[in-house]
């Protein structure tokens, strides 16, 4: 019984952080999606260099898998902390994600 209450409030504190940026959290959250973001862009950009690409393959890809690892947790941590799972997952926000 404890352990599934120490979840739900888990899930309940992260679900403000989630989906609430009138949050300092939030607000942190959001711009740390912005810069994964902004960064996953410029690696594509970057990469479309073909010198560039030559000479550091390996980094771009080992980036594209860090920013990919790092999208798949928001997107299951946002379906984990939504009230109604199957309804955020057909959204148009939760099939853009």
């Amino acid at each position: 019984m404890r352990h599934h209450n120490l979840l739900s409030r888990l899930r309940a504190r992260l679900y403000i952080i989630v989906y609430h940026t009138d949050t300092f959290a939030g607000r942190l959250f959001d711009v740390f999606l912005l810069v994964i973001i902004l960064l996953s862009v410029l690696t594509v950009i970057l990469e479309s260099i073909s010198a560039l690409k030559q000479q550091y393959f390996t980094q771009f890809r080992n980036m594209e898998w860090v920013y990919t690892i790092l999208f798949t947790i928001k997107y299951l941590l946002r379906v984990w902390v939504s009230p109604k799972p199957r309804r955020y997952i057909f959204s148009f926000f939760g099939v853009v994600d």
